[in-house]
């Protein structure tokens, strides 16, 4: 009974702390604009594909399947920590043991993927700490994000030692006969400590370890870079479903283009008229999408984006992963103070020029090679390129090269400087035989 009042505070505290994360980003999200989703067939098939089947994390085939590992492991541990809530809130053991069968499957593969885990999460620390793998690094990866990864790390492996643990000493505290569900791993462990009832406190410790890691964890991850524990599924349901090299157009300009190009139509009663928009293009963090800031609490920081940049391969200072953190910074930053004082509130900073650079947003060529590589299909490109549209709709500050073209658009109607009627001048210096 002690034991089940103890959860119960513990499992109470802990959904508590967790509400209030949750509520304090739905104040954030509510800061953002729109961003329609809608195709959920397609949706569901590409969340299967990407994010369960983790296709794209493939191409890396040795790391790649060590992380698929990973994940796939925790699918089936998370079946195992359902069933300790349960327990711990109806004072029983082994609540799920009704299901036979799938009961020793589960179980039994979420042993061994246990032991996986622990041997993976090892290798990764170990990587970190002594390859200097180059997508780790970087202008954008502080001290603090390195210590993000190896404290997430190493509650990843104290989890499954505690799982292991506490599979072990169920195995040698529980008669042979009495034992629910199948242990392979734990079993051979067992087998080097012997039986006997005196080991059920072990058992005791390594299953409140466990389950406190658990709640722990939890509360930590929205604040920590392992927030895709929770995002990256969910992020790859709502990916764009447009083709990478699809730029979004802007609804209100699209109509008024509309109405320029028909002009029977120009003064007729507008059906579905959209309303102009405050600003055009993103300059700080209340101009972006809600798609836009899920996509920087998503990301991994895995650096993959970047590491295929073409701008960053060759020297120039756009990150297409620094994009994705900076906004999250941002808003961060700014954020609770919109909440506390409302949308005129400025602090005379903004996530365009104070966080990411103009030579940054300039240096991609929209090649779409980051959102191609993202494993969990954030899109880079669409949020630089409403940056550029701020600077170039709101203060007429394209390069040199653009303004050029601009003009001669404007002049001649075509982004050449010569005229329409000039434009074919050229084959007068041709010797054509007849």
């Amino acid at each position: 009974m002690t034991k089940q009042i103890l959860f119960i505070v513990c499992l109470i505290a802990t959904l508590g702390v967790f509400s209030f994360t949750i509520f304090r980003l739905y104040q954030l999200f509510k800061l953002t604009k729109k961003f329609p989703i809608g195709n959920y067939g397609k949706r569901f098939g590409l969340m299967l594909e990407v994010a369960i089947g983790q296709t794209k994390i493939f191409r890396k085939p040795v790391i790649g399947f060590v992380h698929a590992l990973v994940f796939w492991g925790f699918l089936v541990i998370l079946i195992g920590s359902i069933e300790m809530i349960v327990d711990g809130l109806f004072g029983i053991e082994k609540s799920l043991a009704f299901l036979g069968m799938a009961y020793n499957i589960i179980f039994a593969s979420g042993d061994v993927f246990a032991l996986i885990i622990l041997i993976a999460i090892i290798l990764f620390l170990g990587r970190r700490a002594f390859l200097n793998i180059k997508r780790f690094s970087g202008i954008e990866m502080t001290h603090k994000s390195h210590l993000d990864a190896y404290i997430a790390l190493t509650i990843i492996l104290l989890l499954m030692v505690s799982l292991l643990g506490m599979n072990t000493f169920y195995v040698v505290s529980v008669n042979q006969a009495e034992i629910k569900g199948l242990y392979p791993v734990s079993t051979y462990l067992a087998g080097l400590i012997g039986n006997g009832e005196q080991y059920s406190c072990y058992y005791e410790f390594f299953w409140w370890m466990h389950i406190l890691l658990i709640f722990f964890f939890a509360n930590m991850l929205p604040y920590s870079k392992h927030f895709h524990v929770f995002l990256s599924v969910p992020n790859v349901f709502l990916s764009r479903l447009d083709p990478l090299g699809k730029l979004p157009n802007m609804d209100s300009i699209t109509q008024e283009i509309k109405s320029m190009m028909n002009p029977e139509t120009a003064f007729a009663a507008p059906t579905g008229e959209v309303a102009p928009p405050e600003r055009f293009g993103v300059k700080d963090v209340e101009d972006v999408t809600w798609k836009n800031y899920f996509d920087s609490l998503s990301c991994t920081q895995c650096g993959r984006c970047t590491s295929v940049c073409p701008a960053n391969i060759t020297g120039k200072k756009l990150s297409p992963r620094k994009v994705m953190m900076d906004l999250r910074y941002r808003m961060n930053e700014k954020g609770p103070q919109l909440v506390k004082n409302g949308k005129d509130y400025t602090d005379n900073k903004s996530l365009l020029k104070d966080c990411i650079s103009v030579e940054e947003i300039w240096a991609c060529t929209t090649c779409n090679a980051c959102a191609q590589e993202c494993p969990i299909n954030i899109n880079h490109p669409t949020l630089i390129v409403e940056m550029r549209r701020y600077l170039v709709m709101e203060e007429s500050a394209a390069p040199g090269g653009l303004n050029s073209i601009f003009t001669n658009i404007e002049n001649n109607g075509a982004p050449w400087q010569f005229s329409a009627q000039d434009r074919l001048l050229w084959t007068n210096e041709l010797y054509i035989k007849g």
